[in-house]
């Protein structure tokens, strides 16, 4: 039995039975990261030490039998993109090469509190910004499943380390489908919770009002058991909402009678792959046939949510980035200045990548006078028109059914020099993120190539339950989260 292939419900499991300890899942991992992750490069920053003493600490409560969560002595990988105090948190730039946290994200202090193992920080596109995992300024991550192709981004360390069994869960941010669509292309399960259902105290800033922490996992139920530690009003964000939340493993039920499940006609069009296209149909159809009621709704604004996306995205993230100017924190030009605009100007050019410098300079752009009402304003009333749409189709279904990625993963630097078709591999996860809904990816199939391929599930504000319960029930009468990547 090799503990670094099992779930995190199976090992509690096995630590509970004493028939393995912390410290043995903990060596188990390291073990296979030293022999894998050169290939995959998932992770940026690994603090093995501290998970080693931290695993010793949990053996000795369950030894005295002292009372454990189901996460104690757990190993999690954790995007570079949260703060880890005293663990260096890079945002997979150069410009943050230096900086070591002060202070814990809320969701990393809950963790904490439940004895939940950091293995290390895990490799992202710079600041959060792609699709694709290519703008690391610590080299691209690879997709286990074929190591030409990507792993998706932006949370692409995270999916890949779960995929290769580097971690044994893990957690992303999502802005405009950063979970869902790493968790699609390397066949694991990513969930994107209700916008304010996880505190983003602690998640360096994209877009602000996009951004959201979520679990990728090996299956739902680990996704349900992270969710239940994770979610919770914080008052340290004020955009964190006083929702209920409930015991979310309570949904883990194996029936999907009764569900009404919508199928939007607009996630179907012309540039679908056709692999992609016979996967979530076939999908779709083992929900029916396991007794879901299907129905076609209509999203009509979804054909402006790139477009939306990327002026609201760009604008949020030109503000929040004015921070990294080489005064506060992070990293300084080293080479000769003339004033301290000219130290402005070198900081940012050689600390940020250029996705993130394209991005700046849209985000400025379009708030600048003069051109704040014709594209600002005008993005932010076709955000309110894509969410208004959702709430009309939920008046007739329980979730929404969709693929998640146009196309399986492509190759390594395919798409690098084309950003409107990188951006387009967004297109049915971005309309999500602008209405705040939760949704999940969870694997369907495999193109002829062997790649995976996500169904995405999405459900109505604060209801993660009902898709969990979709996802599960799925999941449970399928075997796609039983295949692993030939490593």
């Amino acid at each position: 039995m090799q503990l670094y292939n099992l779930t995190a419900h199976e090992l509690n499991k096995l630590t509970r039975e004493k028939k393995t300890c912390s410290v043995e899942i903990i060596k188990s991992i390291y073990e296979r990261i030293e022999k894998l992750d050169k290939r995959i490069n998932s992770y940026i920053t690994l603090t093995k030490e501290l998970a080693l003493k931290e695993a010793e600490d949990i053996d000795k409560k369950i030894n005295k039998g002292e009372k454990t969560s189901p996460l104690a002595g757990i190993p999690i990988a954790i995007k570079d993109v949260i703060s880890t105090k005293e663990i260096k948190t890079t945002c997979g730039s150069k410009i943050l090469s230096n900086y070591t946290p002060i202070y814990d994200a809320t969701v990393i202090e809950k963790l904490k509190k439940e004895n939940t193992v950091i293995l290390g920080k895990t490799n992202m596109d710079e600041f959060a910004m792609g699709s694709s995992n290519e703008n690391s300024a610590y080299g691209a991550c690879r997709n286990p499943w074929n190591t030409e192709t990507i792993p998706g981004g932006s949370s692409g360390g995270s999916a890949a380390c779960i995929a290769s069994d580097l971690a044994i869960m893990a957690l992303g941010s999502d802005t405009g489908g950063s979970i869902r669509q790493p968790a699609s292309m390397c066949g694991v399960v990513g969930l994107k919770p209700t916008y304010g259902r996880v505190s983003r105290y602690g998640l360096v800033a994209f877009a602000s009002s996009l951004d959201q922490i979520g679990p990728i996992t090996k299956d739902v139920e680990d996704s349900a058991i992270l969710l239940n530690v994770i979610s919770g009003h914080d008052e340290m964000d004020s955009t964190s909402v006083n929702e209920n939340v409930p015991d979310y493993t309570k949904y883990l039920i194996n029936n999907v009678k009764k569900l009404k499940a919508g199928i939007p006609k607009e996630y179907f069009v012309e540039g679908i792959d056709k692999e992609v296209e016979k996967a979530v149909l076939n999908g779709i159809e083992t929900l029916k046939k396991l007794g879901a009621e299907i129905t076609e709704v209509s999203l009509p604004h979804t054909e402006y949510a790139v477009a939306t996306y990327y002026i609201v995205a760009p604008a949020e993230a030109s503000s929040n980035l004015a921070r990294y100017d080489g005064v506060h924190y992070g990293y300084r030009t080293k080479t000769d200045i003339s004033s301290i605009v000219d130290m402005y100007e070198k900081t940012r050019d050689e600390g940020f990548g250029d996705e993130v410098k394209r991005r700046i300079m849209l985000g400025t752009y379009a708030l600048s006078s003069g051109y704040y009402e014709a594209y600002y304003l005008k993005a932010l009333k076709a955000r309110t028109l894509i969410k208004n749409d959702f709430d009309k189709a939920f008046e007739n279904c329980d979730v929404l059914i969709t693929p998640v990625c146009p196309t399986p993963a492509f190759k390594i630097g395919e798409n690098v020099s084309d950003p409107l078709k990188m951006y387009l591999s967004d297109i049915f996860t971005i309309p999500v993120n602008l209405a705040g809904l939760p949704a999940v990816s969870i694997p369907c199939g495999f193109s002829k190539d062997g790649l995976p391929i996500g169904l995405q599930i999405i459900g109505k504000p604060f209801d993660e339950g009902t898709i969990l319960q979709t996802a599960y029930t799925f999941e449970q009468n399928t075997d796609y989260h039983f295949k692993k990547p030939k490593m």
